[in-house]
């Protein structure tokens, strides 16, 4: 049974990564110290430097001849069934939605963002920095080597799928923008549309109007400029009048017409999603990390000082800049909690309840038990992963639900793990 000591070494190992996002903060919230610009460089740093060489150490120091294959597989099923079920889900919401006809909403809120941050909650806790004192405590030594497995299988495959997903996203953004050749070199715009004629009007005149992307759109100056350009110009008075009317609420945003802009294929997306995930840093690292664990373990030789105290370096940056990064993203939202209570509910059921429930059935399946079967739930109901939220921030895609997530998931998970302990030791 855990002991009150142990408890005080989880408790140990949390206040810092509390400091850190009390510090991030209250340096944004009270003393602004940092402008908006600053705080995505500083999370920019740690996605392109801290967090590789983070992954290069966590990879090349993991013995690869020694890991436990139950564990692994287990850990691999219950991740693969979580995505596959979500990936499912998105096909099904996806023709859901173009059969009812609500191509422009399902562009704004595209069911793989929500597949990628509900796999992420789901499924990459914080094995490190708060499983490893809390697993000591509960199942000895044994666990420290096992949750170091688990890392390395995140940072080498599922972070990678991740990555690939956002990049991905991207791409298919990029290529949808592209306009298409015409004769005259520009951007084709039905005049069918008096909001995209208004826009065309306005575009002529020097303003910038986001035409193919109104959600952004923020305000009613833009639209009034945009009206009093095409007075200007001689438009018609239904098209001023529908300005107004997009200006006051009453017309929602003109979905893109596929005559204008083709959709790119799916092979060209995904190359161009290759590409970007083969040119970013974690790629490197994790191969590299792995190439070096084969050599260095089967030939019996170790990292040179020298290289060993540069990585400490900066790979001690990782955990406490991420931190930092978390607590300057919420001071700047309007509220604490920035997703909304009722999403951040639904988060900690993600997190502490299916998460743990799928891995059971994963670790059943593949013949676990004892006290392997035990670590394998309890690290399951971890919080989640502190490099999750910086990914999400980078690719500005649920960052509120991610650090949520983290701020919140580090108060809730020491009862839970101890209730799941007590469930599981019955």
């Amino acid at each position: 049974m855990i002991t009150g000591s142990e408890v005080y070494q989880v408790v140990e190992a949390m206040a810092p990564l509390y400091t850190a996002a009390a510090l991030g903060y209250g340096s944004v919230r009270w003393l602004k110290a940092f402008s908006n610009e600053q705080c995505a460089g500083i999370n920019h740093f740690v996605a392109l430097y801290a967090v590789p060489v983070l992954i290069f150490d966590m990879v090349s120091t993991n013995n690869v001849y020694k890991m436990n294959g139950r564990l692994i597989a287990a850990d691999t099923l219950q991740k693969a069934v979580l995505l596959l079920g979500l990936m499912a889900w998105a096909l099904w919401e996806r023709s859901r939605a173009r059969r009812a006809g609500a191509k422009a909403k399902a562009a704004v809120s595209s069911p793989l963002q929500w597949v990628i941050t509900c796999f992420s909650v789901a499924s990459l806790p914080n094995t490190i920095i708060m499983g490893v004192p809390l697993l000591n405590g509960m199942y000895g030594p044994v666990s420290k080597d096992l949750m170091k497995q688990i890392v390395v299988m995140q940072f080498c495959i599922w972070y990678n799928v991740i990555i690939f997903l956002y990049e991905y996203m991207a791409a298919r953004r990029s290529a949808s923008a592209q306009p298409p050749a015409s004769s005259e070199g520009s951007a084709k715009i039905s005049p069918s549309s008096p909001v995209k004629a208004a826009a065309a009007a306005a575009d002529t005149n020097g303003n910038a109007v986001a035409a193919d992307r109104p959600q952004e759109v923020a305000g009613n100056i833009e639209i009034t400029e945009m009206a009093a350009s095409t007075a200007r110009d001689g438009v018609s008075g239904e098209t001023t009048a529908a300005a107004k009317e997009v200006s006051s609420g009453e017309v929602a945003p003109v979905e893109e017409e596929e005559a204008s802009a083709p959709a790119p294929s799916m092979k060209h997306v995904i190359w161009m999603a290759v590409k970007k995930l083969l040119q970013i840093p974690n790629t490197y690292a994790s191969f590299l990390g792995l190439i070096w664990s084969l050599i260095a373990f089967k030939c019996g030789f170790s990292m040179p000082k020298i290289v060993e105290d540069s990585l400490f370096t900066i790979r001690t940056t990782a955990v406490g800049l991420s931190m930092f990064s978390s607590g300057t993203f919420i001071a700047r939202q309007s509220r604490f909690v920035p997703c909304g209570y009722k999403i951040a509910s639904f988060s900690m059921v993600i997190k502490f309840l299916i998460g743990p429930v799928v891995m059971l059935f994963a670790s059943l399946v593949i013949g676990m038990h004892g006290t392997l079967l035990h670590i394998a739930v309890v690290q399951a109901a971890l919080p989640l992963a502190v490099t999750s939220f910086v990914y999400a921030e980078e690719y500005k895609v649920h960052a509120d639900i991610m650090s949520t997530g983290v701020i919140l998931g580090i108060f809730i998970s020491l009862p839970v793990t101890i209730v799941y302990y007590i469930l599981l030791g019955l």
